[in-house]
């Protein structure tokens, strides 16, 4: 692996103890000696996206402060490699903290709450020049009582770390261990492809997964576990009202796409292509809507078969594109 990828590992642990300690006198300019000016960031829906430290700290963390001034990020997983020359770093945790004013007009609860996040930042010559920001908003929604959707088809619950406690990877990785957890991936992405051949027999995820497997999906599509709640309760779902769904992962149609150990991490914005042609999923009436989405995962790996599966997915963009206000709908609850 190339060295740069240890410098970059070591300069983010500047950024994840600033949103640990997240203090607001001295937040601005640890961003700001870390990104670089025109750094590229993209938020969830409905923030949008902002350039450089400026715009994280005015759009993204200083409304979330202002809401939770007691904010605590807090990693499990910590990951990266150099994916086509680029060096990049993916994330997975929870922001905590009490949630004492309004933030994005969800209603504060005075009381602890988390919201989950998968993050990826690219990093060039010691700074960081691109940031692709995930945060499970409709999680925190449904802990105001808020959330004025469908509810999910999976449990929702917050997903834990991984099980071996070993998420947070420093320095460089076992090329060889990294390349044999690509490989396991990618054999699966490419059996999922093959369900238009031969419906779900044809995937053979048993080769793949782990009998004990955990899905931690977003909230207002929930969390399952082992191949059958797996398919039950999110793959057929998704597959029934999205029968043509494509993700490009072999032809670089994808942010970054790498391995670091026994982790494989994906960042598309967008990942994926789909028309919803059937019913099923999350609510959401079909009538031929085109969409893209915005999918991150991390799988992880454990004697040559998945055992978990953390999965992000912009939920509200989701609806947006589809022509559904949740924010609007929120608010007749209020």
């Amino acid at each position: 692996m190339n060295k740069t990828i240890s410098d970059s590992k070591a300069r983010f642990a500047a950024y994840r103890k600033a949103l640990y300690d997240c203090d607001p006198n001295e937040l601005p300019a640890a961003l700001d000696a870390l990104c670089s000016a025109n750094c590229n960031v993209r938020l969830p829906f409905p923030i949008g996206d902002v350039e450089g430290a400026k715009g994280l700290l005015e759009s993204g963390y200083g409304p979330l402060l202002h809401a939770i001034p007691d904010l605590e990020r807090r990693d499990y997983i910590v990951a990266g490699a150099v994916d086509r020359d680029e060096e990049w770093i993916g994330c997975g945790g929870y922001y905590v903290g009490v949630f004492e004013k309004p933030w994005l007009d969800i209603p504060a609860t005075g009381q602890l709450v988390t919201m989950r996040y998968i993050e990826f930042f690219r990093f060039d010559k010691g700074k960081i020049v691109e940031a692709k920001l995930l945060w499970d908003i409709p999680a925190l929604m449904m802990q105001a009582g808020a959330w004025p959707m469908a509810p999910g088809l999976g449990v929702e619950m917050n997903a834990p770390g991984p099980a071996t406690n070993d998420g947070i990877l420093a320095g460089q990785s076992d090329a060889a261990r990294s390349e044999k957890s690509m490989n396991l991936v990618n054999a699966m992405v490419e059996g999922l492809g093959r369900f238009a051949e031969g419906g779900a027999q044809a995937m053979q995820l048993e080769r793949f997964w782990h009998p004990k497997m955990n899905w931690y999906g977003p909230a207002g599509i929930g969390s399952n576990r082992r191949i059958s709640g797996f398919r039950k309760w999110h793959q057929i779902p998704f597959l029934k009202a999205m029968p043509d769904r494509s993700c490009d992962t072999q032809n670089g149609g994808y942010d970054c796409y790498f391995a670091d150990g026994d982790y494989v991490l994906f960042c598309g914005w967008p990942g994926m292509k789909a028309t919803i042609t059937g019913d099923g999923w999350m609510g959401i009436s079909p009538a031929g809507q085109e969409i893209d989405m915005t999918s991150l995962d991390i799988w992880r790996c454990e004697n040559g078969l998945i055992r978990e599966n953390w999965v992000m997915i912009d939920i509200l963009d989701i609806w947006n594109q589809v022509g559904v206000d949740v924010f609007a709908r929120m608010k007749e609850l209020m």
